[in-house]
């Protein structure tokens, strides 16, 4: 197959790949792809291959973009920033969507999830709103981006003041993920017109984690995510640190649909905020708004859920799209099919020149688990 030959890998490993089956197709062939003749994603990881990278055979050749790595987590940012980093760091803003990775094939720009999916939605928001000139010049590099805004498909936030847009954090070559500087990134979007997350500043690591505290407690009260701590140099690897209300936030999205979430997802959350409530150093008055808020986020949003079942009504997340071509619509529409989301159509109309659709994704688990003990069964 041509994506073991693509990444250079041996006969053994070529083997191992196959058994193991965890490349999936891509994309939905369309004429909206035209540019991939056949493209495959990696499911899970694979040896130092990461998972959601992306193998296509493309009308100018076989191209890749590597996964995004993960970006571990500090729960301390003391003494964890002098025991990671040299003596600078980058502090920027973490924002609060999706990652997406652009890139060009052939003559158009595609826009790859972080599972590897070539995104119909986002695609036509790529070519919409990124410079293309930036490939151009570096044609082998990909722009890694945080998808935000009000009509966001997976991530839906008013914060920023747009329905939709991209920011920059990462700016990697596609074959072998290697980052450029933070100055060197700051320096092209400037020269393109591309969005970026806005970079705090560069400071002495022996006195960041008092930067960071101040730069965090900001965010939470502007109802922001949190930051990304790098090396100026991107050397060594980032870590991120998240507000409290991003954390609450978060409880609040996954107790709301409390049956579709990992409990994981909900335990990691709320040990974060032990850890930070302890090196912030709270008040009294600060740690019983932080309980309130803890509380709240997680009964609030699932009382909410529970009384809608109780009045004959399904849990559902509510999402407004706007697209600029209908065959555009109805092949994400397919893609959202393909990945196994239950939704339902709402309403669709034409606003301008644009489609606005309505849609409600279901979440049937959490509807399925509260009917069941609403008529008397056991937990």
């Amino acid at each position: 197959m041509f994506v073991a030959e693509a990444l250079n890998l041996s006969k053994y490993a070529a083997k191992k790949l196959e058994e193991k089956n965890i490349l999936r197709e891509a994309l939905i062939p369309h004429s909206f792809f035209s540019d991939v003749i056949e493209a495959y994603r990696f499911d899970k990881k694979f040896g130092e291959i990461e998972e959601g990278t992306l193998v296509a055979k493309t009308t100018n050749g076989v191209k890749i973009v590597r996964g995004f790595p993960k970006i571990r987590r500090a729960l301390t940012l003391y003494p964890t920033l002098l025991k990671h980093f040299g003596d600078y760091v980058a502090v920027e803003e973490k924002m609060n969507g999706y990652n997406v990775r652009i890139a060009k094939f052939g003559k158009n720009l595609y826009a790859i999830t972080r599972r590897g999916y070539i995104c119909p939605y986002t695609t036509e928001k790529a070519r919409d709103l990124i410079n293309p000139d930036f490939f151009n010049k570096y044609s082998d590099y990909v722009l890694c981006c945080e998808a935000v805004g009000e009509e966001s498909p997976y991530v839906p936030k008013d914060i920023y003041g747009t329905k939709f847009d991209f920011y920059v954090f990462d700016i990697r070559h596609g074959a072998t993920n290697k980052p450029l500087s933070v100055s060197e990134k700051e320096k092209i979007c400037e020269e393109f017109g591309l969005k970026y997350a806005e970079i705090f500043g560069i400071f002495e690591t022996k006195e960041a984690h008092e930067v960071v505290k101040d730069i965090i407690k900001k965010l939470g009260r502007e109802g922001r995510e949190g930051v990304v701590i790098k090396d100026p140099e991107m050397k060594r690897e980032p870590i991120k640190y998240t507000t409290s209300e991003t954390n609450a936030g978060d409880l609040r999205y996954a107790f709301r649909y409390f049956n579709d979430y990992g409990k994981d997802f909900m335990f990691s959350r709320i040990v974060r905020e032990g850890f930070q409530s302890f090196e912030f150093k709270e008040s009294e008055e600060e740690f019983r708004e932080r309980c309130l808020r803890l509380g709240m986020a997680i009964l609030e949003p699932m009382i909410q859920s529970i009384k809608e079942v109780d009045q004959n009504k399904k849990v559902v997340e509510r999402i407004k799209l706007r697209f600029k071509d209908f065959s555009v619509m109805n092949l994400f529409l397919e893609h959202l099919r393909r990945s196994g989301v239950n939704y339902e159509i709402v309403d669709l109309k034409k606003e301008g020149k644009d489609i606005i659709i309505i849609i409600d994704r279901v979440m049937k688990s959490t509807t399925d688990k509260i009917k069941h003990h609403l008529k008397g069964n056991l937990w």
